[in-house]
């Protein structure tokens, strides 16, 4: 491919800016090989000469096609330059507001300096279990990666997190560790909680506002999540990396020293540190030099409630925490201690200094000895020691080297302690690393820290340079394509220069070790040793005290200055000694390490005999240190799989989504994107699949180039297109480019668009204007004619006028006579009028008085009659009330003369024979003790005998009374039995006539069936007339016939099983009739008006035969009181018989509902036709036919499938009543050889109670067979939904009868407990949704049979026999509610786990709709689902996942409530996963991918209206999905739209709304993008909207259940247990 060609008018290039680093162009005429210059127009209109280098002759980048511009991927573009990289950044930053972008394996990510809703735990959640192709690049989605690969390859991860100063880097590596302590759940209680609590303390402690950032890290930490066999956390280990020491005593204008030391002092105020004596942060020469005490936005009292909860979190006790806080107080007022000079070399500090003796006093050391050696030190030779003072500075730096050198050890200290609280005892399987380091720095002045620092970043690029080089050689290697060795910056001579033998490092710590070294002959050795040696080495032209080493970022100038003294890290070990001997516990362990150091040197010097020199080389430099540290980093990032996050910082100044091209551009040549990117474009960077080629590029193709194998199309398109083969690469799977190849690809499929757009225009055009010209023909021949007609109109009018004129002058003088006339007369008629009316008025004013008063009247007279009427009310109720009271009287009188009755009487008469008998007994003894002494008196004795007879002569009057009121008594109860038997007769009788009534409603059943069947034939007649016949219509005429013969022979047997019934019904009471009319002679005595009217209504019912039996003697069969019980068969029989009566009339009247019910849909259907027939009249005459095919071919096939369906129902139902009818059949062969000792039976037979008899202690035996054994599957085909549930209730109403209340209790109890058992065990849909059905069942068993009257009108009679007795069970009615809404939240668990995979795939990335996504080149990540293959998941697979779980639902017998609420969270969920998704997703928000979604969203309401669950609210679920879909397909560009947007868009948040506008890309080059400026607009017309700001809809959320009560018709009696439950030992009783 010539320049020529790429290089043409029209095409666009980036021309170098020093302000804004590269600019478009566009070349204003075509370029040809030889010329020097390129002709250009800026994008602001100004044209350019660009002038070509004749020594290179290169020519400027060309840019991508807008169509590439914003990708997720850099990689993914055309042109891989630096230009494109910026471009494709600034777009994504700040018009899409999108931080994250992928660069290969590389995730790059910009500061927004702007709180963004994109971290919260829906994110979290949309991201875990994705590929990370699948979804939009985010922090998330590198940690998801790392995670993923770690538990799939088993190998040790690692994120590096690097970038400048300001970047972010502290905020990714806390969010990637948020990640993984959400996504992983492990088994020590808080172990995630305390792994983030090290954030907080990490930050107060090293963490300090620059001018750079307000959260700026001040040391490097590589963290190590560890994790178990399971993928659990189960603990973290930190390292730390040069804490900037310095900061702890200056700090520059602007900034602040570490976060701790201002939270202590804006909490001073606290109980607990009054003993600290501190105040304000200005107070302190150490906190207050950057003048900037104050973090916008940041509470440092809160922040110290946070970090102190932290530590609790940790386990660092409050004890410990004080200790720390009383150091860190100590160190402030150290730095306020003041130096006062004495001489040129000597200095003092007071003794009454108040900073040094709160010092003192916080670390336990004596303030004279602290004195001492602040302001001298000890000098020691071979020997003797000298005690020498020293000069103010060297007082003050020493000063501060021990502040330094405390907080580093406390420092160290905090570190170590952080890790035993994160240290677990479980054993760590595998680890992620989280490395937060510093990135590239270079300042004006570059000192010790620097130097570390970019030393730092050299070992890490060169590591990610391997990387990345590996992983595009084993990409090669994979898809088996030659390739070459591609040539890549190595950096090694560089940190060969710095850590190598004799390099800087080696001569720092050499020159350490002299006792007279400088910094200014250690720049002489630099000079003189690497200068001619190293090329990466320079020294500056204007300086002897710094060096320049060219890294691969930049080149950077060190200033040597301070370099030894940095790297050296001394302090005045006198002063260490003091703070040694203190009895503060926690500053003794601060300096553990130290002493053990000493004393393992001391050990080794007194064997070696030369103690102070050996003690000297023990100590390790600050340098060393570092480098030691350094290349155990890199060890242990060798052994994992690295991941790299590349943090940018946008701007200065902290903007909000801001771009400074020119910082931007620094950043990353600092941080190796551009290394990546070149090191890609020496490849092949862009990548396709044969599939995706395919449907992108087969617009070029021609239809004789269209082969079955895609993979031999796409070589023969591209040996046509790309004549040279080394542009590409066809590998396995994929097609490799060359860099520039995609964009020529594309530009040939623009050119081929837009050809094929010219043609289709001109086609249309001609279309237009010969339409247009044959219009105007058609219009000048009609103007013509309208033209002519007109002269003849006028012509016409000309006559007319001059003959209306005449007639006009005629009528004129008539008129003006007439007038004068008229005025004349008008005005005697106004006068009359005005008499008239005065007249009338007086008249009228006459009557109203009149009118008025009669109404006035008629109120009085109406008032005074109800006064009336209300007087004679209370008179006749005062009547009512003494009538009612002297009855009232009357009765009580009646009363009181029954209580003197019989009874009453009886019961004197015993009291009073007690009495005479007492009375005769006294008598008697009386006169055998006065026998001999005195007479008796003999009247008395006389008169209590005469009473005595007269008392028994009463008392058989008394006898005789109440035998015969207890005759009468009996002989009433015998005639009102006689009665009831009587209207028991006439009920049977009235029910044969019911049976009777029924056969002739059947018979009009059948006549409907067939006005059914001829309104069909109707229809199908007419239907036949307006179109041609379908294709299959005799297998559809087959169909009917065979459903109607089944239906006729279905009518045929119900008629047999009727006549059958009836035929059994007739003899029963034939023979109770005979029993009864038998007995009707014993009681002839009694009355004989109610036997005559008895045998009357016998008579009339039962016809001649029946008089003649009347005849025969029938006392002999009321021996044994066999009347009552033929009485008592008889009530039976007839509670049968109406039962069966009930029950057909019900069946009758539901089917004659639904055959009402199908005329009016069948009428409908007509009507509806009709209507179709007369619009497709208006249609054109192919459309019309094509309509009306349409029409017919849906109508034929929903007939279809009601009639299969229909079949399906006869069938069944044809096998049940054939099985039924042999059953009766056999009965009724049993009846006729038995019918004669039938007529004899007068017991009744065995009637069940509908309870199971259980011994105790089988409990944990039926629920083991019933409820952990057994098998959902089988239960729910072959038994009857609830089985379970009923069988238990049925052993309740056992255990409720025998009154034993610990069997009642240990039952439920028992059941609650294994129903919990084997729902935790499992998470089979099947089983929970089983189980939850269950439940709800027994649930509402314990209701339907309460007793309670609210529940027990909706039972029967029978059922309400069957009702608890003895107890109350409503808590377990409670409890058994609380267990179906743990099962069903359990159910919606498991329904999303099995959703969660086929949402996105079926939803967004399978095209149902073929032809109408477009595909764009993806980079280096690809999706996994892009494309649909073999085994992929359609929406096909969805809905029959959905139908899946209905029909478990329903088979189970799930209340028909619950499963609405089932499937309105099933539809929830796919709302909100996908809407997610689609928020997540930037490869998704396009025109096309809105049409998809809303033909899926159709099938989804079809899906209800299909199975009647319309009303359930599923599908107002759906609305903001449904929304998000029109907003991606309406129009984007006037307010108008705008305003349309916010009316329609209510069901999505603003925050929601405006993702989808940002992300909305345009896959085709015919659709354009959302500008920022509509954007903006949208932001303000929904500003005031008052909603939620979160982005994320929350896929976890689970509606409020209710369970409503659904009585069960099922009677108790009727159940039987299968044998398969292995349940014999359960009687049925």
């Amino acid at each position: 491919m010539a320049a020529a060609e790429l290089y043409s008018k029209y095409a666009r290039v980036w021309l170098p800016d020093a302000a804004e680093v590269w600019k478009s162009a566009e070349l204003t005429k075509d370029y040809t090989p030889g010329d020097q210059t390129l002709s250009l127009q800026l994008e602001d209109g100004t044209k350019v000469e660009h002038k070509i280098d004749p020594r290179t002759n290169n020519l400027p980048p060309l840019r991508n096609p807008d169509i590439l511009v914003g990708e997720n991927d850099l990689t993914a573009l055309s042109y891989l330059h630096e230009p494109a990289v910026l471009h494709n950044l600034k777009v994504r930053f700040m018009d899409s507001k999108l931080i994250y972008t992928y660069c290969g394996i590389v995730l790059v990510a910009i500061n927004p300096y702007e709180r963004l809703p994109i971290y919260d735990a829906g994110i979290i959640n949309a991201y875990s279990g994705q590929n990370m192709g699948d979804m939009d690049p985010h922090i998330f989605a590198v940690a998801e990666e790392a995670y993923k690969q770690m538990a799939r390859d088993e190998r040790n991860q690692s994120i590096i997190v690097s970038g400048e100063s300001g970047a972010g880097k502290t905020v990714s590596a806390k969010y990637a560790m948020r990640y993984f302590a959400t996504v992983s759940s492990s088994g020590e209680a808080n172990v995630e909680e305390r792994v983030l609590a090290s954030s907080p303390i990490m930050e107060a402690l090293g963490n300090a506002k620059t001018t750079r950032n307000d959260n700026s890290s001040r040391f490097g930490k590589y963290i190590e999540i560890g994790f178990d066999t399971k993928c659990c956390i189960t603990g973290a280990n930190m390292r730390t990396y040069l804490l900037e020491k310095s900061r702890v005593v200056f700090q520059a204008h602007g900034e602040r020293n570490y976060h701790i030391f201002y939270q202590l002092c804006a909490s001073s105020h606290l109980p607990e540190f009054k003993a600290f004596r501190l105040g304000c942060a200005d107070d302190f020469h150490c906190t207050n030099q950057g003048q900037s005490p104050v973090i916008d936005g940041v509470d440092d009292a809160k922040e110290m409630c946070n970090t102190r909860r932290s530590f609790s979190l940790l386990g660092i006790g409050e004890s410990d925490q004080m200790e720390i806080y009383q150091i860190l107080s100590a160190i402030l007022h150290l730095s306020n201690v003041e130096v006062k000079d004495q001489s040129a070399d000597r200095c003092s500090i007071k003794q009454d200094d108040v900073h040094l003796m709160v010092f003192c006093d916080l670390m336990g050391v004596p303030c004279e000895e602290m004195a001492h050696w602040l302001c001298h030190r000890k000098l020691k030779t071979t020997t003797e020691t000298f005690v020498k003072p020293v000069p103010k500075m060297n007082a003050i730096y020493g000063r501060d080297a021990l502040a330094k050198h405390i907080y580093a050890r406390l420092f160290s200290w905090i570190v170590d302690s952080i890790n035993r609280a994160l240290k677990s005892a479980v054993k760590q399987h595998s680890f992620i690393g989280v490395l937060d380091i510093y990135g590239f720095e270079t300042f004006d002045i570059n000192s010790f820290e620097q130097f570390c620092i970019n030393y730092a970043n050299e070992k890490l690029q060169q590591q990610f340079n391997l990387h990345v080089f590996k992983l595009e050689q084993e990409e090669y290697m994979k898809e088996e394509i030659p390739w070459t060795l591609i040539d890549f910056y190595d950096n090694q001579p560089c940190i060969n220069l710095i850590e190598a033998k004799l390099g800087v490092l080696d001569l720092l710590d050499e020159e350490c070790k002299m006792p007279k070294g400088s910094d200014e002959t250690w720049a002489q050795k630099l000079y003189n040793t690497l200068l001619k040696q190293n090329a990466h080495f320079e020294k500056p032209r204007l300086s002897n005290r710094a060096f320049i080493i060219h890294h691969f970022a930049d080149k950077v100038e060190y200033q040597c200055v301070g370099f030894l003294e940095k790297n050296k890290d001394t302090v005045n070990e006198e002063q260490i000694n003091v703070l040694k001997n203190s009895k503060f516990d926690l500053l003794l362990k601060l300096f553990e390490d130290d002493e053990k150091a000493a004393n393992s040197s001391n050990k080794l010097t007194s064997s070696i005999g030369r103690a102070g020199s050996a003690k000297k080389d023990t100590k390790k430099t600050v340098g060393l240190q570092f480098r030691q540290s350094l290349h155990l980093l890199m060890e242990t990032l060798n052994a994992t799989t690295p991941h790299y996050v590349r943090c940018i910082k946008p701007n200065d100044h902290k903007a909000p989504f801001t771009l400074d091209p020119v910082r931007a551009v620094q950043q990353l040549r600092a941080c190796g994107i551009l290394e990546t990117i070149r090191i890609s474009a020496a490849g092949f960077p862009s990548r396709w699949t044969y599939q995706e080629f395919f449907s992108r590029y087969r617009v070029l193709m021609k239809q004789k180039d269209l082969l079955p194998d895609r993979k031999q199309a796409c070589k023969n398109l591209l040996e046509k297109l790309i004549k040279n083969q080394e542009k590409y690469q066809f590998g396995k799977n994929k097609i490799f480019f060359r860099a520039g190849q995609v964009a020529f690809l594309e530009k040939l499929r623009s050119d081929k668009l837009r050809t094929a757009c010219v043609c289709i225009q001109k086609t249309i055009r001609c279309w237009l204007e010969r339409k247009k010209y044959l219009r105007m023909r058609e219009s000048a021949i009609t103007i013509q004619k309208h033209v002519r007609g007109h002269q003849a109109r006028c012509y016409a009018k000309f006559l007319r006028q001059t003959r209306a004129a005449i007639i006009i002058q005629r009528n004129v003088r008539m008129w003006s006579k007439r007038k004068l006339y008229q005025q004349q007369r008008s005005a005697a008629i106004t006068v009359q009028c005005f008499w008239r009316a005065h007249m009338a008025r007086k008249q009228y004013y006459k009557l109203m008085y009149e009118k008025k008063a009669q109404v006035i009247q008629k109120w009085v007279r109406g008032w005074l009659a109800r006064q009336h009427y209300k007087c004679i009310l209370a008179a006749i109720i005062l009547l009512q009330s003494c009538v009612r009271r002297m009855r009232a009287k009357r009765e009580l009188k009646k009363l009181k003369v029954e209580a003197r009755s019989v009874e009453h009487f009886k019961k004197l008469n015993i009291g009073m024979e007690n009495k005479i008998m007492q009375l005769q007994h006294k008598i008697n003894e009386q006169v055998g003790i006065d026998e001999t002494q005195t007479a008796v008196d003999l009247p008395v004795l006389l008169k209590l005998q005469r009473r005595m007879k007269e008392l028994e002569q009463e008392k058989q009057s008394l006898w005789q009374q109440l035998d015969k009121r207890e005759e009468d008594q009996q002989e009433k109860m015998i005639i009102n039995k006689i009665y009831l038997l009587i209207i028991f007769v006439f009920l049977s009788f009235l029910f044969l006539n019911v049976l009777m009534q029924r056969q002739e409603l059947e018979s009009e059943n059948k006549k409907l069936k067939q006005d059914l069947n001829e309104l069909r034939k109707s229809l199908t007649n007419e239907n036949s007339d307006l179109v041609p016949p379908a294709p299959g219509s005799l297998p559809y005429k087959v169909l009917l016939e065979q459903l109607n013969s089944s239906t006729e022979e279905l009518e045929m047997r119900k008629e047999e099983v009727l006549l059958l019934r009836s035929h059994l019904v007739h003899l029963l009471v034939s023979a109770e009739i005979l029993i009864f009319l038998k007995n009707l002679n014993a009681i002839n005595s009694f009355s004989k008006r109610p036997l005559k009217v008895l045998k009357n209504c016998l008579l009339c019912a039962g016809g001649g035969n029946m008089s003649n039996n009347l005849s025969t003697d029938i006392h002999t069969l009321n021996e044994d009181g066999e009347l009552w019980l033929a009485y008592e068969g008889l009530k039976e029989t007839n509670r049968l018989l109406e039962c069966q009566m009930h029950e057909q009339e019900r069946v009758h009247n539901e089917r004659y509902m639904k055959l009402v019910e199908e005329m009016n849909k069948l009428k409908d259907e007509k009507e509806q036709q009709q209507k179709m027939l007369a619009q497709s009249l208006l249609l054109p005459e192919d459309a019309r036919i094509e309509a009306t095919l349409k029409l017919e071919i849906t109508r034929l096939t929903r007939e279809n499938l009601e009639l299969l369906e229909q079949q399906e129902k006869q069938d069944k139902t044809i096998r049940k009543l054939k099985k039924q009818l042999k059953l009766y059949m056999k009965k009724v062969e049993d009846f006729e050889g038995n019918h004669k000792e039938l007529m004899n039976i007068t017991r009744k037979e065995k009637e069940y109670q509908g309870m199971l008899e259980y011994k105790q202690g089988d409990e944990s035996r039926l629920l083991k067979n019933l409820v952990i054994d057994l098998k959902p599957r089988g239960v729910a085909v072959s038994f009857t939904p609830g089985l379970p549930a009923y069988i238990i209730f049925m052993c309740v109403r056992y255990a409720d009868i025998v009154n034993d209340d610990q069997r009642v209790s240990t039952l439920l109890n028992s059941t609650i407990s294994s129903i919990k058992g084997v729902i935790k065990v499992g998470n089979d849909f099947e089983v929970v949704s089983f189980w939850l059905a269950n439940t709800c069942r027994l649930m509402h068993c314990l209701k339907q049979y309460s007793g309670d009257e609210v529940f027990m009108v909706h039972n029967t009679a029978k059922q309400n026999e069957h009702c608890l007795t003895n107890f109350e069970l409503s808590e377990y009615q409670q409890v058994f509610g609380d267990l179906a809404i743990q099962i069903y939240r359990q159910l919606i668990k498991c329904m999303e786990d099995i959703l969660q995979p086929l949402i996105v795939s079926s939803m967004l990335e399978h095209e149902t709709i073929q032809g109408v996504l477009g595909s764009k080149p993806t980079g280096l990540r690809k999706r996994s689902t892009s494309f649909s293959e073999e085994g992929a998941v359609t929406m096909e697979v969805l809905l029959q996942r959905l139908g899946l779980f209905h029909t478990t639902m329903s088979q189970h017998g799930m209340d028909s409530d619950l499963v609405k609420q089932v499937v309105k969270q099933q539809f929830y969920i796919i709302c909100a996963v996908t809407l997610n998704h689609l928020l997540l997703r930037k490869d998704m928000c396009s025109w096309g991918k809105g049409l998809q979604i809303r033909y899926n969203v159709w099938q989804l309401e079809e899906w209800l209206a299909e199975r009647e669950l319309t009303d359930c609210g599923a599908k107002e679920t759906l609305e903001p999905l449904i929304q998000a879909a029109q907003l991606l397909q309406i129009k984007k560009k006037t307010e108008a739209d705008a305003q349309a947007i916010c009316n329609m868009c209510t069901a999505l948040t603003t925050a929601q709304i405006v993702k989808v506008l940002t992300l909305y890309t345009p896959v085709i080059d015919f659709e354009e993008r959302v500008s920022p400026s509509f954007i903006t607009t949208i932001k303000n017309l929904l500003k005031d909207r008052a909603e939620s700001s979160t982005l994320m809809m929350d896929a976890k959320k689970i509606f409020t259940v209710t369970l409503p009560f659904t009585p069960s018709s099922v009677a108790l009696d009727t159940i039987q247990i299968p044998s398969s439950l292995n349940l014999g030992f359960l009687t049925r009783i």
